[in-house]
């Protein structure tokens, strides 16, 4: 069982968005926390393109979710909101496989015009898998190097995105305290 579950909507072999999960991931491991990551690219087209809810893959992954104490889903801004092929993931899962779990969603994109995406796309979507939402980090493509092992080369939101990660892990050991003492 994975105590946090990193989702990455990215289809692109390279990927801003998969590089500030990576990352992310990392420092929660350093966190002592024992991290799972799904990306679209590996889950099988025809049960994404098909629909099939009841796949083995797709329960494997659903179970995944459900048991995790905390969900980071990123994806890259397409078209203003995220990708389809996360659309597409997110549709074949239960409706409540979010239920009562702490959510920090993240979206990278090419300018600020796309900033609100988060809010108006991808927080929505995630509410309705009854994911209790963080504020969220919209990082600019420009603000990530890639080829660095810490892609978040901009100091400003390399501090915002620590202290929503910290917030994001908090989160969860609360909500593990809680759910032990019921």
């Amino acid at each position: 069982m994975s105590e946090i579950v990193i989702i990455s909507g990215s289809p692109s072999e390279s990927s801003r968005s998969d590089q500030v999960l990576k990352y992310l991931g990392t420092l929660l491991n350093q966190e002592n926390f024992s991290v799972s990551h799904i990306s679209v690219k590996n889950v099988p087209h025809e049960d994404l393109f098909l629909g099939k809810y009841d796949s083995p893959a797709i329960q494997d992954i659903a179970a995944l979710i459900q048991n995790a104490k905390g969900v980071i889903v990123g994806s890259p801004v397409y078209k203003g909101a995220y990708s389809g092929v996360l659309k597409a993931l997110l549709d074949v899962l239960p409706q409540d496989v979010l239920r009562h779990t702490p959510v920090l969603p993240l979206m990278t994109g090419g300018s600020m015009s796309h900033l609100l995406a988060i809010e108006y796309s991808l927080k929505p979507v995630l509410a309705t898998l009854k994911g209790h939402n963080l504020k969220g980090l919209y990082l600019l493509d420009s603000q990530i190097d890639k080829q660095k092992e810490n892609p978040i080369i901009d100091e400003g939101i390399l501090e915002r995105t620590n202290k929503q990660l910290y917030y994001f892990i908090e989160l969860v050991n609360n909500q593990g305290a809680v759910v032990s003492s019921v």
